[in-house]
């Protein structure tokens, strides 16, 4: 006979959390008094960092695909270097937000399947916060790295060293947002069937934004132009997306668990 299911033993990053969300059991003292907000963040972003860290493949494979994307490129279109610094800052976005959406649909998947997403509703700290420290967890480890890869791809286009820097900004403006629309996408479609087939609908029209205003940064930058008008909407596309989008998700995810 098998085993209950009870009885196997929880992942340990899982464990506080699940006792702090448990209420006590009537007639008795209440249990320790919650952690605070901040202790709840970072448990939340400490745990999904060791779940990437158990699945290193999953986690590189956006990476790996960045990579490979945007550098056929030059191999389908020649090797003329005007052409190749016209094209590369428009290649290096697609590339990036193509590689954004490899893991947008097992971002909730395994948490919806074990019960984590409800555990996460019990608790006493607004979703939307904890939702965020999730969301920074997927972009600390498949937006950053595509950011810190990027300068070898601009080489690769025959960017120069300005020009390098600003898609290295435009990026690391960028891709917070792509990790907040696609999480929200990922909520939204979570067990739906083709989730991700739905999920890329969801996410690319909303993006378009990003690509002009990130890839043509870089383009006025090369031109001898201003590019603060450009780095200015991108940096407030950020901040839009950090103060409305997870409370966005925040209702997905509540939908999601109904």
């Amino acid at each position: 006979m098998t085993a209950p299911l009870l009885s196997r033993p929880l992942d340990p990053p899982l464990v506080q959390p699940l006792q702090d969300a448990l209420p006590a059991a009537p007639g008795t003292s209440s249990r320790a008094a919650p952690p605070s907000l901040r202790a709840a963040l970072w448990a939340t972003l400490r745990r999904d960092l060791w779940v990437v860290g158990r699945h290193r493949a999953d986690a590189a494979t956006a990476l790996v695909f960045f990579v490979v994307v945007a550098s056929l490129f030059p191999l389908g279109v020649g090797s003329e270097t005007r052409l190749l610094r016209e094209i590369g800052p428009g290649v290096v976005w697609v590339a990036a937000l193509l590689a954004s959406l490899l893991s947008l649909p097992r971002l909730f998947v395994a948490d919806h399947a074990d019960g984590t997403l409800e555990q996460l509703l019990l608790r006493p700290h607004p979703l939307a916060l904890l939702a965020l420290a999730k969301v920074a967890a997927h972009w600390l480890t498949t937006g950053l790295p595509l950011v810190l890869v990027s300068p070898l791809l601009g080489l690769q286009y025959g960017l120069d060293a300005p020009a390098i820097g600003v898609l290295l900004l435009t990026l690391l403006l960028g891709t917070p947002v792509l990790s907040l629309l696609g999480a929200v996408a990922a909520a939204l479609a979570l067990g739906l069937r083709g989730s991700g087939v739905l999920t890329a609908l969801i996410v690319l029209p909303l993006n378009a934004p990003l690509l002009i205003f990130g890839s043509g940064a870089v383009q006025a930058q090369m031109a001898g132009m201003g590019t603060g008008g450009l780095l200015s909407l991108l940096g407030a596309l950020l901040l839009g997306a950090l103060l409305t989008l997870p409370w966005a998700l925040a209702q997905a995810l509540r939908i999601a668990c109904e």
